[in-house]
């Protein structure tokens, strides 16, 4: 690894990123479909997260994981897209070596940091409405602080160790990438030398780190079901599942189209599909996350006129999420 960086130190390497396309009259197409896409993420879900801030009817445990979920769709987006939209406006490819390894821990550390926030809000709903008596002492803010916290360490230890396990490997000169940004098993696929410890590595924390909250959100949702089930009243039903509505979208679209992605990259083997199919967690998900909370939930509803119109919050009647 140290013989890598140094050789890398004197004699830099360049990556040469090519992008969704290399047909020329697609060019400003793509660069006014991202830059539309990456500003509706940003100012949407920066609207989330200034909305809950602001609004303290908000300020429960099931809204601050919310917004701590928007600030990191915001990081996913801006770690790819700002890159790839000064490549079309410069009509460069290059990325350099550093830029790239930055790139792969940034996208890898906000990607496990998304999955895991997506789990711990899952518990919440699972506390909230399997055990609705107790949610407030269980869901205390010493524990939701600690909750984002652990996610946060895990998801920077797990992108920490591929991002060295990727500077152990040699790349040939001028290394084209078939995407429009570095990323992580594209990467190791490309490189010259042997990626049998890599592979291994990145199954198992695979494994580990994105099918262990999967697992916890498989598992908070049948104790919900069976929870709702229990609900004599077809109005208690529906009440107590539309507090889960909004996440159950995002959690079915955000492992629907990472799953895509990866099915896709083994049954084709092509990697344009694959790239075509990346811009949907990484750039498609993270833009809709905001409209479906928003469209599906009156309290982020109303507390957006209220911010929007400068106006403080009328005390009216909250609907309960508990």
């Amino acid at each position: 690894m140290v013989n890598n960086l140094l050789n890398v130190l004197l004699d830099p390497i360049e990556f040469l990123l090519l992008g969704l396309s290399e047909e020329p009259e697609l060019q400003s197409i793509i660069f006014g479909l991202f830059l539309s896409m990456y500003l509706i993420t940003v100012f949407g879900n920066l609207l989330i997260i200034l909305a809950i801030s602001s609004d303290s009817h908000l300020h429960t445990p099931m809204y601050f994981f919310l917004a701590n979920l928007s600030f990191a769709d915001i990081c996913v987006t801006s770690t790819t897209v700002p890159k790839m939209l000064l490549n079309v406006q410069t009509q460069s490819q290059v990325i350099t070596y550093a830029g790239c390894i930055s790139q792969i821990f940034l996208s890898t550390l906000f990607a496990g940091w998304d999955d895991f926030l997506l789990a711990v809000m899952a518990y919440d709903r699972y506390v909230a409405i399997c055990h609705p008596l107790h949610y407030t002492v269980i869901m205390n803010p010493q524990l939701c602080g600690l909750l984002v916290l652990v996610s946060w360490i895990m998801s920077v230890l797990n992108s920490l160790l591929q991002s060295l396990m990727i500077l152990r490997l040699s790349f040939c000169r001028e290394v084209e990438i078939p995407h429009f940004f570095c990323e992580l098993h594209q990467m190791i696929q490309l490189a010259c030398s042997d990626t049998f410890l890599n592979d291994t590595v990145l199954y198992v924390s695979t494994v580990l780190l994105a099918g262990g909250p999967l697992a916890g959100i498989l598992y908070s949702y049948s104790k919900i079901i069976f929870s709702i089930h229990r609900i004599s009243s077809a109005q208690g039903k529906y009440k107590a599942f539309s507090t889960c509505a909004s996440h159950l979208s995002v959690v079915s679209l955000f492992y629907c189209t990472v799953l895509g992605v990866y099915l896709s990259s083994a049954a084709t083997q092509n990697y344009q599909t694959s790239a075509v199919a990346s811009v949907m967690y990484t750039v498609v998900t993270p833009m809709l996350n905001p409209f479906i909370y928003s469209l599906r939930n009156r309290d982020i509803k109303r507390a957006l006129m209220s911010f929007l119109s400068f106006s403080k919050p009328k005390h009216g009647s909250y609907e309960s999420f508990v």
